[in-house]
């Protein structure tokens, strides 16, 4: 039985996946379905795999969309009003802390190393907002030859072991190994060579890192939520864009924040 409803579960994932600081496990959480996600994924690749197809084709349907259709949309966005779409995620983020928090059972389930975990994830995450290169989004030429080629496959496996995880991007990844230009020109131009050698290097990353995340969700819960928390929580650091300038920015941006507060606080109450 397909679950055609996780065709925009995936468009989300996919949207968000296209913007360095937004992990797509960030927009899972949101959603409410990260756990099943992980699972889903690291069941696909194994004896089982035929009953996971119904969740996840639909999604991955969505996440294809997304990326081949709103790559354009999302680079014309952070060209022309970057604030406000970055204001907009955060909303979204500050809104699935309390969903996590309840999730985890902080109050009941956290101890002394578990808020040790959350600090050193969230300073951890916000560190990485200092290594973006200046030049990190130019345009990169490609010269598509067998080394280079096995570096993208690399590039894309070391993505996706990121999306899965919520508060690390997958195409922050990107950017920090000089390769999100040549994805995001993939995409737009439909490459499909390019395509194809990065999304291979997706799908090997998504095999490895799911059984491990699946592994330690089932083992050690509440230290993969301290974790997970603080990936959250780091990432706002990471994509905070800056102080608007002039009354009519600061309330479109604030605008853009309480919209996404809200959605997120809506889809974290289901």
């Amino acid at each position: 039985m397909f679950e055609w409803s996780n065709i925009w579960r995936g468009m989300m994932i996919g949207t968000a996946d296209l913007i360095p600081g937004i992990s797509g496990g960030t927009i899972a959480v949101i959603l409410g379905f990260y756990d099943r996600l992980i699972q889903a994924i690291s069941g696909f690749f194994s004896k089982d795999w035929k009953k996971h197809l119904g969740f996840l084709i639909p999604l991955g349907i969505g996440v294809v969309s997304a990326l081949l259709i709103l790559s354009r949309v999302m680079k014309w966005l952070l060209a022309n009003h970057e604030q406000p779409t970055y204001f907009f995620f955060i909303g979204l983020i500050l809104g699935i802390i309390p969903y996590l928090y309840k999730t985890a059972g902080v109050k009941q389930n956290f101890g002394v190393l578990h808020y040790v975990l959350f600090v050193f994830a969230t300073i951890a995450i916000a560190l990485t907002g200092l290594l973006v290169p200046a030049d990190a989004h130019s345009h990169v030429a490609v010269d598509l030859t067998f080394m280079y080629g096995l570096g993208l496959f690399g590039a894309g496996a070391l993505a996706s072991m990121a999306m899965l995880l919520p508060g690390i991007s997958g195409s922050f990844v990107l950017l920090l190994i000089g390769v999100y230009p040549v994805a995001i020109e993939a995409l737009s131009t439909f490459n499909l060579p390019l395509i194809a050698i990065i999304g291979s290097g997706v799908i090997f990353g998504f095999v490895l890192s799911s059984k491990l995340i699946k592994h330690l969700l089932a083992t050690h819960p509440s230290i993969m939520y301290a974790i997970i928390i603080g990936m959250v929580v780091g990432s706002l650091y990471v994509i905070f864009p800056g102080l608007p300038s002039g009354f009519a920015a600061i309330a479109i941006s604030l605008l853009a924040m309480v919209l996404g507060l809200f959605c997120s606080l809506k889809l974290g109450s289901k």
